[in-house]
Order: structure tokens, then C-alpha cells, then sequence
């Protein structure tokens, strides 16, 4: 158990309160008690993205002191760090991941704060101010006793594992994303040139599955070929072919699938754990993004066979089903755990001329604007301000010993500025939350029991 070097009733005094639900009291803190300290257990504390862009530790909602009790206390805690840190004196990319993030310094010392040793960064947003962004975005985090992994100055580096020295031995963490505009992933360094800044790409094709009417009426737009004895159509980047279902059809890239389990089993010669952190947006079938896209699938269990104890996704800001394979747990997304993103500070000028607002106009009108005044996008869905902790228990000897899943709100219908920040879901919405991931895992063979507001995963054992 780390030592907390914050005095948590001083970072609360004058501090503006956030409206949860009252009705949280011992029973629910107690819920909230980790088992780290267990002689021979090892316990990882897994969220999802955090943007975060204001301070956790002045904040007051009922049960949040358990909350991060239950992070601080675990032997190795994980969030996916879905933001940069720079001061805005370089122009936005011409593809950006969306929102451009840009967030400040204090929000590193907050995440060390809130107990989190290990931060993922690769995803989308890397390239949202370039190379340089993405750089200050790294040298920010080595000035901090936080682990990172997921993005370095060249390949290699976004490549190379992160390594956390605990009580109950070093955790090594890889991070890498299936999501990214094109000039985002980071180039391999050879003799005579330099590396590109970046991130750690996990590429992938995709095969879009349409009818036979369909594909016929694409042929005079495409270009016939044959994979795999199929016919299929290929029109600009994308490929289509006829299937029983309508929906995509993916396969990791090959050369980054076997570099990324290369790296996993580097790590698991170095270290006594491995993590994998994967951000992906992508899904199965259009109508449903809770179903992980087929690659993802695939790379997660590569990762397990090569070595992990442990793969957590992140992306689609909404929570994904939970798989154990071979005895190793699989998170397909963890939803958010901080979500800020219409609290970033500045965005540049292509973000207004999309949503065709004046030169006059300020970051609040853009905001309000994209979001039609909260009625359509994140703040409209319930499903993407609600999220869960997830504890993952090992024992001595390397065998799962359980999952612990505590649901956590972030404030969905709030205004702006009340919503965002992560605190323990209580009554329905602790049950809503329990509910959806119970059905999402399901299909995994996993089965999850509530019990006082704490979901236990059970799984069938290979």
C-alpha cells in the first residue's frame, strides 16, 4: 500500500461541494474497502479515460474519500491518461482527435493524488498539437514519479514498456491504440534517418459485410478482387464483401501484432507483471459499439498468449464486456473515469469553422454549439457518465483469485461544470451500471453477482 502524502481534510476545506446522492454511508464506504494488504495477494486497480482538466482533490461527494482509499490501496493502479499538457504555443494539427486537448501541469500531481501509478498514453488525441505537443505531453510526466507507456520519440520508445517497482514486485505496462489519424503513429528510427514522434500503433483492415444486393449495386463503383478465395470490392480504403450479417469484419495488423507481443514478452522477462492498455473506438457492428471489433478480440488474447496478466481497454467512452481467458482477464473498455472534455481551455480555429460558428465566438459557444446545448453527443448519453473500478486480485501464485467491479458516476444531466469528476454511484444508478456490465459479459462466459452494491465477476476456469 502506497503512502499518501496529501492531507486529505485540508485539500477539503472551502472546497465546493459536488451534489451525490446522500444516502452513502458506512455500508457503502465499507464497499469500497480494497482488499490490497493481503500477504499474498497482488490487487490492480483499473479505470478507464480520464480528461481531466480540474483538480480532484478539493472536490466533496459523498464516499469519495473510499473511493480513492480503494486506488491508493491497491499495489498498482491504472487510468488512461486521454489529454496533453502544454501551453498552447504551437497550432493544432490538421487532424485531431476531436476535441484538442491540451490540460495543465497541476494535473499529474492530481492523478498521484488520487493513488494512480500508471498512465496509458497512447490514443487519438496524441497528434492533437503535433509532435511537439505530444513531446511537452512526455517530459511534463518525467518530471513525475508517474509510469507511463505508449508514446516516446520514436517507435522503439512508444514500443517499451513502463515499469512500476512495488511491494509485490515490478509491473511492467504497454499501452497502444488501434485509434488514430494516419500521422499519429510513431516511426521506426533507422541508421541514416531519425524516428517519428508518436504513439504506439496497433493497425488493422476491416471488411465491411453487406448484402448481395448490396455489393452489387457497389460494383460499378469499385474495384473487384479476391482475398482469401472471397469476392470483394474495393472502393478508396475501403473493402466490402458479401457476408451473412451486415457489419465489419477485422484482423490486426500483422507486423504490429507480432511486434506487440514481442514487447509483452520483453516485459515479461523484466518484470513479475504485465499490463496491457489498448484504446480502441472500434466495434463489431455499427448499431451496437458496446461489441469490441473482431482485431481487438484477436489482439487481446495474442497478448494474454505471449505473456499478459491483463489487458484494459479504453475508447469508446462507454463500458464493454469482460472476457477471462486462459485464467487472464480481459476489459474491452472501462468507460471513463474523468471526463473534462468540454473544459479544455482553448480549441483552434478548424473546431469553429466546423460547427460554423463566428471568429467572435469562445470556447463555451463552442461547446454548447457541438453539443446542440447538451441535448445530442456525450452530455446527452446517459451510458457515457457511468463507469466502474475495477479490482483485479491475484494470489501468490499467479492465479486469478477475483474481480471486483465498483460502479462509479460522473454526473450525467449536470451542467457543465457539476459533471465530469468520478464518485461512487449509489441506489439505482449503482444498479444500472452493475446491470449493463453484467449483461455486456455475458457472452464472455462471465458472470457477475451484486452484492451491497459491489459486482463479483465468477468465471468458468479452462
Amino acid at each position: 500500500m502506497r503512502a499518501v502524502t496529501f492531507s486529505l481534510s485540508a485539500c477539503l476545506m472551502g472546497a465546493a461541494v459536488l451534489a451525490a446522492p446522500a444516502a452513502f454511508g458506512a455500508k457503502a464506504d465499507r464497499a469500497w474497502q480494497s482488499a490490497a494488504g493481503a500477504a499474498d495477494e497482488t490487487v490492480f486497480a483499473l479505470t478507464g479515460d480520464s480528461i481531466i482538466n480540474r483538480r480532484l482533490s478539493v472536490y466533496e461527494a459523498p464516499g469519495k474519500d473510499a473511493m480513492f482509499g480503494l486506488i491508493r490501496g491497491a499495489d498498482a493502479a491504472f487510468t488512461n491518461f486521454e489529454t496533453l499538457i502544454h501551453p498552447y504555443n504551437m497550432p493544432g494539427a490538421a487532424e485531431s482527435g476531436g476535441t484538442y486537448m491540451a490540460s495543465p501541469p497541476f494535473v499529474a500531481k492530481e492523478l498521484e493524488w488520487a493513488g494512480f501509478d500508471l498512465l496509458g498514453l497512447a490514443n487519438n488525441h496524441g497528434n492533437d498539437y503535433g509532435a511537439e505537443g505530444l513531446m511537452m505531453t512526455v517530459d511534463a510526466l518525467s518530471k513525475t514519479d508517474l509510469i507511463y507507456a505508449g508514446a516516446g520519440s520514436n517507435l522503439a520508445f512508444a514500443r517499451a514498456p513502463g515499469y512500476l517497482d512495488t511491494r509485490r514486485g515490478r509491473v511492467a505496462l504497454i499501452s497502444t491504440s488501434s485509434s488514430f489519424p494516419s500521422a499519429i503513429g510513431a516511426g521506426a528510427q533507422r541508421k541514416d534517418l531519425p524516428g517519428r514522434p508518436g504513439i504506439n500503433p496497433l493497425g488493422h483492415e476491416e471488411t465491411y459485410s453487406v448484402t448481395q444486393q448490396t455489393f452489387d449495386s457497389l460494383k460499378p463503383m469499385g474495384r473487384a478482387m479476391k482475398v482469401d478465395g472471397q469476392d470483394t470490392l474495393r472502393i478508396g480504403n475501403a473493402t466490402f464483401a458479401v457476408g451473412a450479417t451486415v457489419g465489419v469484419v477485422s484482423k490486426a495488423n500483422a507486423r504490429d501484432l507480432a511486434e506487440l507481443a514481442a514487447s509483452v514478452r520483453d516485459a515479461r522477462q523484466q518484470a513479475d507483471w504485465v499490463m496491457v492498455s489498448v484504446h480502441s473506438h472500434e466495434y463489431k457492428t455499427p448499431s451496437d459499439p458496446t461489441q469490441p471489433a473482431d482485431f481487438l478480440v484477436e489482439f487481446a488474447h495474442a497478448m494474454i498468449d505471449a505473456g499478459a496478466d491483463v489487458v484494459v481497454g479504453h475508447g469508446p467512452h462507454i463500458l464493454r464486456g469482460i472476457e477471462v481467458y486462459k485464467g487472464k482477464p480481459i476489459f474491452y473498455s472501462m468507460a471513463n473515469f474523468i471526463f473534462e472534455n468540454d473544459l479544455v481551455a482553448f480549441q483552434p480555429a478548424e473546431n469553429y469553422e466546423k460547427t460554423e460558428l463566428p471568429e467572435s465566438a469562445l470556447p463555451s459557444d463552442y461547446y454548447s454549439k457541438r453539443s446542440k446545448n447538451d441535448t445530442v453527443g456525450f452530455p446527452a448519453g446517459r451510458k457515457y457518465w457511468q463507469s466502474v473500478v475495477a479490482e483485479v486480485i491475484y494470489k501468490d501464485d499467479r492465479t486469478l483469485k477475483g474481480i471486483k467491479l465498483h460502479p462509479v458516476a460522473l454526473g450525467f444531466g449536470r451542467s457543465r461544470p457539476q459533471r465530469g469528476q468520478p464518485y461512487p454511484a449509489t441506489g439505482a444508478e449503482a444498479a444500472q451500471i452493475l446491470e449493463d456490465i453484467t449483461k455486456l459479459s455475458e457472452p464472455y462466459g462471465v458472470k457477475i453477482t451484486v452484492k451491497d452494491g459491489v459486482g463479483y465477476a465468477s468465471w468458468k476456469t479452462d
